[in-house]
């Protein structure tokens, strides 16, 4: 059986503001593609099908499209929520995707009810699990503690059960958790608010192969233990990161091969870091003039009108941010005896910037200075 494992579309999902619907689209035509070209028999989704519980009506209609073509192909699909989605509306006319072949699966209470896949070597079991909220379960499950490692090890005893009823079945496991071993990106949600979040490899022993969501970067924790990662970045953290899914043979005793097939990148991230005149004018910065920018200034003052000077050669900066080379001046804890508050305003910008504040900026402080601070001689208001 050929598996595409991926996981993490977050349609929906905005980079710094910019609208990603578009990307998350031509990800879908990818998947598509993939699918017919590979011969793909099984294609596994495994969490966060949405960014957000309530989604935009815009992604709803690109995951309706999405799982209409998948119904369409060749392949079976399987879909989990994850932390980010609604299980339940993510989970509405389930019943009626199964019969399409697209099966998705939200509910704790079907956890140990595999969907169950033939090919030429039998029967494949496939059980999804949904992200499983350790708060949630553990009076119904009667878990020992509130941790995820509790409410997953809870959940793979109950997939133990049923595949023990099922003797030389091969099994497929699809969880949404941050697994010990995974490296996280600055772009997922904590899930330590449910629960201690950590969970151990050996949860999933004895699973022929095991696809996780939730960790943006594609990683491997063992032959059959995997991250798909997101299909684009969603933070300049994983601007190094290769984007996309796993591709497995699933053979008569396990996985075979495992080969990553990465995704298109609509448009590429950059962290660049110099002082203006140098981002400006470095030739070998010219292929990220198309980029989505993140830019670091070592200025040792800042720059006046940095943004608009860099969107003229970058015009996709999205952050910028300052690192001056030589330490600017600390704001003094305590007041300045004899310095007015307006005094006080011109040197922290003087020292801030490295040149004292102009004619209009100076008159500017001094209006907001008299509209914010009260006068010291008025009596304070007894406290109720």
């Amino acid at each position: 059986m050929r598996i595409l494992h991926t996981s993490d579309w977050h349609l929906g999902r905005s980079f710094h503001r910019e609208d990603l619907l578009g990307h998350q689209g031509a990800y879908v035509d990818h998947v598509i593609d993939v699918v017919e070209r590979e011969q793909v028999d099984l294609v596994l989704l495994a969490g966060d099908v949405y960014d957000r519980a309530l989604p935009h009506v815009d992604a709803v209609r690109l995951a309706d499209e999405a799982f209409a073509r998948l119904a369409r192909s060749r392949a079976r699909v399987v879909v989990t929520s994850g932390n980010h989605d609604s299980a339940q509306r993510l989970g509405f006319g389930s019943r009626l995707m199964d019969a399409a072949g697209v099966f998705v699966r939200t509910s704790a209470a079907d956890v140990g009810r595999p969907v169950v896949l033939e090919d030429a070597h039998g029967p494949v079991a496939v059980h999804g699990l949904p992200y499983l909220d350790p708060g949630a379960l553990r009076e119904p499950w009667d878990l020992p503690v509130r941790s995820h490692q509790a409410a997953l090890a809870e959940a793979m005893s109950r997939v133990r059960r049923d595949l023990a009823a099922r003797p030389g079945v091969r099994s497929v496991v699809l969880a949404h958790a941050f697994v010990a071993g995974a490296e996280p990106s600055d772009s997922e949600r904590d899930i330590s608010v449910g629960g201690v979040s950590r969970v151990a490899t050996t949860v999933f022993d004895g699973v022929d192969y095991t696809a996780l969501g939730h960790v943006h970067g594609s990683q491997v924790l063992g032959d059959s233990i995997r991250y798909s990662g997101s299909p684009l970045a969603f933070s300049f953290s994983e601007a190094d990161q290769v984007k996309g899914s796993w591709l497995v043979d699933l053979g008569p005793t396990g996985v075979d091969t495992a080969e990553f097939v990465p995704a298109p990148v609509p448009r590429p991230l950059a962290r660049l870091t110099g002082t203006l005149e140098e981002l400006l004018t470095r030739a070998d910065l010219a292929g990220h003039e198309d980029s989505w920018v993140q830019a670091t200034l070592t200025d040792a003052t800042r720059p006046l009108q940095a943004m608009d000077q860099l969107r003229r050669r970058f015009p996709h900066t999205l952050v910028l941010q300052f690192a001056p080379t030589q330490p600017t001046a600390t704001t003094p804890m305590a007041r300045p005896t004899g310095r007015s508050d307006h005094e006080i305003t011109l040197d922290f910008v003087a020292d801030l910037r490295g040149a004292p504040a102009t004619p209009e900026e100076s008159s500017l402080l001094r209006d907001a200075v008299e509209a914010c601070c009260g006068d010291p001689e008025q009596d304070q208001a007894p406290r109720i």
